[in-house]
């Protein structure tokens, strides 16, 4: 029976593998007997202080490799691909996928559904458990995988099917009670539609869901995004700020219920609700850590708590340290009050510098979505031309996709400064590296 094959792309300067022997171009065939079907069995085979590495070298010699090592010293071992296996696609046909509303004519990989358990734990997405077996579950209880991010909606099994189009998805919640028994740390997301899983139906999930602490140590409840091409799909309707406050007033509810009990607040609301309500954002305290921030539950905070930081650290600079500059700070609707506070601050402390901050609309998919990281290039360069920029403008990273230089439309960063005539900076999503990026 033939081995599963792993291409080996590069090795680490100084690693073991280069010490034994291993290049690039190698094939990984097994670790100690046991072929490998992804990267979690690669690191769970790998822990130990003695193993047994079979490869195949180019001209088709194989070498069994006998290594001594400590217990958790890794090989130095890149792969052609980083999970060692096909990323699998979802099955689900979500009311609320934004994938769906999306335009026609954007790249490929955008259009791509993943609903692959791993990449929880790899790159922290959100899965329905849909797509998991049995052996998945108990693979992941073997080697102790943690945590899973578990996509729920609602634990009304009949509306979860509803809601995922899928008849096995109210099943599948079967699944979180072996992860719980198995001591497994989850974190949950709930995407409220509304009139479908709000209301009532919100109160009886978060009930259902916190018979699962501490080991489901968080859940971030999230408006459902909203673009302009939604012709054909479900019927879905924005949230008023009525709503906003309902939504609000029953997570705090349970907020106050849960912390003192469990010392966690573990029903977290994303900074959308917030702003839609006309509501303060709570204070760091409440965020139990920002375990969920990328599901932008307690982003905002953190960036004005890491910008008052910053400041704090320059309080003593003398202002005439700062070079005279003008620039410009780009953002999303959503954040745009809070990064225009910023701007004026720094200008208070900092006279010779003139910041401009802009919003950009979102026409592309369409002006409910404010986030930043769904805003294109042609959106910003339209809204951009024209205005005063000074010499520089600063775009959140977020703007651009991972390890990329180019926007969600695939105009590039080079482009931008093209037609704006301007140098276009990018800053990490942080207080700290706003604040070191505008004074330098």
């Amino acid at each position: 029976m033939p081995h599963i094959q792993h291409s080996i792309k590069d090795v680490g300067k100084g690693s073991i593998a280069e010490e034994m022997g291993i290049v690039p171009g190698d094939i990984l065939l097994q670790i100690n007997g046991n072929d490998i079907t992804d990267i979690f069995d690669y690191q769970y085979l790998v822990q130990d202080e003695y193993i047994e590495v079979l490869v195949r070298k180019r001209d088709g010699e194989e070498w069994l490799l006998e290594i001594e090592k400590e217990y958790d010293e890794d090989l130095g071992i890149e792969f052609e691909n980083g999970l060692m296996d096909d990323y699998r696609s979802c099955h689900n046909k979500c009311i609320f996928c934004f994938i769906d509303q999306m335009p026609k004519g954007m790249r490929k990989t955008l259009y791509f559904k993943d609903d692959d358990s791993r990449l929880s734990f790899l790159q922290g997405n959100y899965v329905t458990l849909t797509n998991m077996y049995d052996d998945d579950i108990d693979r992941i209880i073997r080697y102790h995988l943690s945590p899973i991010n578990i996509s729920f909606q609602t634990t009304n099994p009949e509306l979860r099917c509803m809601m995922l189009q899928n008849r096995f998805a109210g099943k599948a919640l079967a699944q979180v009670q072996k992860l719980y028994e198995a001591g497994i740390a989850m974190n949950g997301q709930i995407v409220l539609c509304k009139g479908i899983n709000d209301g009532a139906e919100l109160e009886r999930t978060i009930a259902d869901l916190t018979e699962y602490l501490p080991h489901l140590e968080s859940v971030s409840v999230v408006p459902v995004g909203l673009s302009k091409y939604r012709e054909g799909l479900y019927p879905l309707e924005p949230f008023t700020k009525e709503d906003a406050v309902a939504v609000l007033q029953c997570i705090h509810k349970w907020q106050d219920k849960l912390y003192p009990k469990h010392g966690l607040h573990f029903v977290h609301a994303s900074d959308e609700w917030y702003i839609l309500a006309g509501w303060e954002l709570p204070g760091e305290e409440r965020y139990d850590g920002y375990l969920q921030l990328e599901n932008g539950v307690g982003m905002l905070r953190l960036l004005l708590e890491e910008f008052e930081d910053a400041m704090a650290g320059i309080a003593e600079m003398d202002a005439r340290h700062v070079r005279p500059e003008e620039l410009s700070l780009v953002t999303g609707e959503l954040a745009y009050p809070y990064i225009k506070q910023m701007a004026e601050k720094l200008m208070l402390r900092f006279p010779r510098l003139t910041i401009h901050v802009y919003a950009i609309k979102n026409h592309y998919f369409g002006e409910r979505i404010t986030v930043s990281g769904l805003l294109t290039g042609q959106d910003m360069i339209m809204q951009l031309k024209g205005q005063a920029l000074g010499e520089r403008v600063l775009l959140p990273q977020n703007v651009l996709r991972s390890g990329e230089d180019y926007f969600l439309d695939d105009i590039t960063v080079t482009e931008m400064e093209k037609a704006l005539q301007v140098k276009v900076d990018i800053v990490k999503s942080s207080g700290h590296d706003l604040v070191q990026a505008i004074i330098g």
